[in-house]
């Protein structure tokens, strides 16, 4: 659940959604770009959640709760800022499914919700939740982009989604931290 929820908040105004509208407004089949963006996620942090299972016994308790509190604190300093349009990918011709399952994994690897779902994982007792709940907060934002479309996802108010999602995250990492360090 908790990889639900802060996939979800940390994709809610990010570059991923706003390429699946893209991309769900070019090729007319949202269902089609739903699916290849489920695939890619799954990928993106199924990959985080090994990576995150490889690297838990290296760690203590408390190291693993800072590396929750930091993922947690850059996620929602990422949020701060507007993101950039991304690109529109005109260029590749590579069909409806591929070009969302390409893209959206490329945009998606490294992105701050990724490395939530690694230190969930490193923290889980069964680290392929954190990538099913980071999957599926992540898509619930994605589809909903892509069934509204660019135009309409742009109307949405983002600037106080982002805002609430990084005061969200911003506190929850705070208080990790915090716990982390012994502190309270």
């Amino acid at each position: 659940m908790a990889a639900l929820v802060a996939a979800a908040l940390a994709q809610a105004a990010d570059r991923a959604p706003w390429l699946a509208a893209i991309l769900a407004d070019r090729y007319r089949r949202p269902g089609i770009v739903i699916a290849a963006a489920a695939l890619a996620l799954a990928v993106d942090y199924a990959l985080a959640s090994v990576a995150g299972a490889v690297a838990a016994p290296l760690l203590s308790p408390n190291a693993k709760l800072l590396l929750l509190a930091c993922a947690l604190l850059l996620a929602a300093g990422g949020m701060v800022t507007r993101p950039k349009a991304p690109d529109r990918l005109t260029g590749w011709r590579v069909g409806a499914f591929a070009t969302p399952f390409l893209g959206l994994f490329i945009l998606a690897f490294g992105d701050a919700t990724q490395f939530i779902a690694f230190a969930l994982a490193a923290r889980s007792p069964v680290p392929a939740l954190a990538a099913v709940g980071a999957t599926l907060g992540a898509l619930a934002v994605l589809a909903l982009a892509a069934v509204l479309g660019e135009e309409a996802y742009r109307k949405l108010p983002l600037t106080p989604i982002r805002w609430a999602g990084a005061a969200v995250l911003g506190i929850a990492g705070v208080v990790l931290g915090l716990e982390a360090a012994r502190l309270i």
